[in-house]
C-alpha cells in the first residue's frame, strides 16, 4: 500500500501528482479527483473530465436547487410536503424517513426534507424534492444558469433502486464538480442565508466519516457529501465524496473524488479517498 506521508516528505522520492497516480493504481477501480485551493488556484487533477457515477452526490445539486426556488419565493421552508406510499424508495435503498413511515401518508416540513436529504443521504427525501421541484429537469436548468455543464441528475432514487445500470447516467466529472463547489463557496446560486444553512448542513453529517476526513486532524472543518452505491458481482459502481475543506492557512480546498466499479474492500475505498484529500492538505495546508 502507498504510505502518503512517506511519499510527500522524502525529498525527490514523488511529486504530489506523483502520488495521486500511485494511489490510483491502488484503489481497485477507476480513480478520477481534482483538488483546487479555491482562494489561489492552486490544483492537482486526475483524469479531471472523467465522467462518474454520483450515487448520493447528486443529492447536494438537487438541495441547492430546492433552496435556490425558495430563494425565488417558488417554495418556503415551513410548507408542508406530503410523502405518500409512491414516494418512498425501496427496501435496500438507505431511508429513514421510510424506515420510521413504512406506509408513507405523513406531511413534514420542506426544511427538514432538505435536512434529510444532505446530513441522512434519504432517497425518499431527494425523490420528494425532485417532485416538488418539478423534475430533473428544473436541476439541470439550474446547473445550466450556474454555468456547469457535466453534471447530469435524470433519474430518480426510486429509479435507480431498479435498476443497476441507471445510475451511471447520473454522472459528474470531478472537473464539474470542483466548479460547482466552487460556485458554492463564493455563494452564487444562493442567497447568503440559503448558503449558510446548506453549509451547515454538510459540516454536521456524519456519513463517510474515513473517507474525505479521514486522515485529517479532527479539528478540521469539512462541509462534504458523499455517494455511495451496492456491490455486485464483486464490484461497487460508485464510491465518492465531495466537499469544501478548511485548511489551517484559512484557505478553503474543494475536493471530488469518484471510484467506480472498484473491487476493493469499503476500509480500503475509503481510505483512497483520505490519501488524495491528504495529498492536498500536506501541499497546501501551509504547516
Amino acid at each position: 500500500m502507498i504510505s502518503v506521508n512517506l511519499l510527500l516528505t522524502c525529498p525527490g522520492m514523488a511529486t504530489a501528482q506523483n502520488v495521486l497516480e500511485a494511489i490510483a493504481v491502488d484503489s481497485g477501480g477507476k480513480l478520477c479527483a481534482s483538488l483546487l485551493v479555491l482562494e489561489t488556484g492552486q490544483s492537482l487533477w486526475l483524469f479531471p473530465d472523467a465522467p462518474a457515477p454520483m450515487q448520493s452526490v447528486y443529492k447536494f445539486p438537487i438541495v441547492m436547487a430546492t433552496l435556490a426556488a425558495v430563494d425565488q419565493h417558488k417554495l418556503k421552508l415551513d410548507q408542508k410536503v406530503t410523502i405518500t406510499p409512491e414516494d418512498l424508495v425501496g427496501e435496500r435503498q438507505h431511508s429513514p424517513i421510510r424506515d420510521e413511515h413504512p406506509q408513507g401518508n405523513i406531511d413534514m416540513h420542506l426544511r427538514k426534507l432538505l435536512r434529510h436529504a444532505i446530513v441522512d443521504s434519504d432517497g425518499t427525501a431527494s425523490d420528494v424534492l425532485l417532485r416538488v421541484l418539478g423534475g430533473p429537469a428544473i436541476v439541470m436548468q439550474y446547473l445550466e444558469q450556474l454555468g456547469i455543464q457535466d453534471i447530469k441528475v435524470v433519474d430518480t432514487e426510486k429509479e435507480m433502486g431498479k435498476n443497476w445500470t441507471m445510475q451511471y447516467r447520473n454522472s459528474a466529472t470531478p472537473k464539474a464538480m470542483i466548479k460547482l463547489l466552487q460556485v458554492f463557496q463564493q455563494g452564487k446560486g444562493l442567497s447568503p442565508k440559503s448558503r449558510d444553512l446548506l453549509m451547515k448542513w454538510m459540516q454536521e453529517t456524519d456519513n463517510g466519516p474515513a473517507r474525505i476526513k479521514g486522515l485529517l486532524p479532527a479539528e478540521t472543518i469539512v462541509a462534504h457529501k458523499t455517494g455511495t452505491s451496492g456491490t455486485r458481482n464483486g464490484f461497487t459502481a460508485a464510491h465518492n465524496d465531495v466537499g469544501i475543506v478548511t485548511l489551517p492557512n484559512g484557505n478553503h480546498m474543494a475536493v471530488a473524488v469518484f471510484l467506480t466499479d472498484s473491487t476493493a474492500p469499503h476500509t480500503s475505498r475509503d481510505l483512497t479517498i483520505a490519501k488524495i484529500t491528504r495529498v492536498g492538505w500536506d501541499a497546501w495546508s501551509g504547516k
